[in-house]
């Protein structure tokens, strides 16, 4: 185990595999992430119905591999579209109940990096039109002097991209 949340949430491992492997192996995989890096900083958005601070991605849907649904989710939650990601692997998860199950389940989650610029985070700001489910948009460094609740599983994702600027 990588990582326990005080929820009891766990990130049990991160896997290396291949893009195209990974919906082959893993039946359970069921979304993709992206941890969004600027100038050194990452950004993370406001998920209304959760309350808190999370990376950006979200479920696979019918007919989508891992790279379509984080292309689509990236275009939907920050207005950006037809961008190189960086493919990170598969993160294992043990989750509790939510509104996508009723009981305690395993997750497997494709997880992608990409570093942009502050223009690009402009661009995000005015061209994002997923509004409903992600509010707002901030650096990591101002929510938390802000003293606001990040998401402690997606706070530790973003351990997994460690690139420099």
């Amino acid at each position: 185990m990588i990582f326990k949340a005080s929820n009891g949430a766990e990130i049990i491992e991160r896997i290396q595999i291949d893009e195209a492997e990974a919906i082959k192996k893993y039946t359970a995989l069921n979304h993709a992430l992206v941890i969004v890096k600027i100038d050194g900083d990452y950004l993370l958005g406001w998920h209304k119905w959760r309350n808190d601070w999370e990376t950006f991605g979200g479920r696979i849907e019918e007919g989508e591999d891992l790279r379509a649904c984080i292309n689509r989710e990236c275009e939907e939650e920050l207005g950006i579209k037809d961008v190189d990601f960086e493919y990170l692997g598969v993160v294992h998860y043990n989750m509790p109940p939510d509104y996508w199950a009723k009981e305690w389940h395993e997750e497997y989650g494709g997880l992608y990096g990409i570093t942009l610029t502050r223009q690009d985070f402009d661009f995000m700001e005015e061209k994002r039109f997923d509004r409903d489910e992600i509010g707002e948009i901030a650096f990591y460094s101002d929510i938390k002097k802000r003293g606001e609740k990040i998401d402690e599983i997606n706070e530790k994702l973003l351990d997994f991209y460690q690139n420099t600027d």
